[in-house]
């Protein structure tokens, strides 16, 4: 997580001037990505931002969502999220460049909502922890629906969060730990429960229909909106102050 930041910091001293230098540094666009052969881009716009004020939203919003999950499951476990939002904003966006780290930020919300689901027995105030979390979820979604604002990378990287989560995030049921220190007739016989090993099929599957469907759907140059008619507005809603144009 510090790397990421770290990082961030100092690349973005030079991205804040334009979306031209957006682009050169290596701002995800559609064009480029699937006629000029750039695929990198999936992975480079994370680390760039617009300005100032999205640098530090999102570095401060990574850090306190993140930190826990970091140190309970590591690094390397959390950093597959950071590179999820991408594909499905490059399907949708596609007159304009794409450029921050929040779908990494929606990604670690869906692997936590999805690691107390696939965890539940080992929580206590089940229902308070998951409406808190659905409810912060639900306003973070709710309030980027504004125009200029990528809403498509933060649900493709809460998705791909989520389905993570229940890949990634297994923990051992109460009692396996100290299963040793048990009467032999007391012992847990199953390190994980039924349950989290189908959502863990479940999860594998998706993501990989997933994945490889979006990435057809973009190398094939389809348009996302030709196959969702109502799906603008899932970035953005037209009101009397605003018009989300093209």
């Amino acid at each position: 997580m510090s790397s990421l930041i770290i990082a961030s910091c100092v690349i973005l001293c030079y991205s804040f001037s334009s979306s031209f230098r957006l682009e050169k540094l290596g701002a995800l666009k559609w064009d480029k990505v699937v006629h000029g052969n750039q695929t990198w881009r999936l992975i480079t716009c994370i680390w760039l931002h617009a300005g100032v004020i999205h640098l530090l939203a999102n570095m401060l919003s990574l850090i306190f969502i993140g930190i826990r999950l970091e140190q309970q499951f590591g690094f390397s476990t959390l950093s597959v999220p950071f590179c999820s939002g991408s594909v499905l904003s490059s399907l949708f966006i596609q007159r304009s460049i794409s450029v921050g780290a929040s779908g990494a930020l929606f990604g670690l919300l869906g692997a936590m909502l999805s690691e107390l689901l696939t965890n539940w027995t080992i929580y206590t105030n089940k229902a308070a922890a998951l409406i808190t979390l659905t409810v912060i979820i639900v306003i973070n979604l709710a309030v980027r629906i504004l125009p200029h604002v990528d809403n498509f990378a933060h649900i493709g990287g809460f998705l791909t969060g989520f389905l993570l989560g229940f890949v990634l995030l297994l923990r051992p049921q109460f009692g396996w730990v100290g299963r040793k220190h048990l009467p032999a007739s007391a012992r847990v016989t199953s390190k994980h429960k039924a349950y989290q090993y189908l959502f863990l099929v479940i999860a594998m599957v998706l993501l990989i229909v997933g994945f490889i469907v979006g990435l057809v759907m973009l190398f094939r140059g389809e348009n996302g909106h030709d196959h969702c008619s109502w799906c603008h507005y899932l970035s953005c809603v037209p009101t009397s102050k605003w018009h989300c144009g093209n």
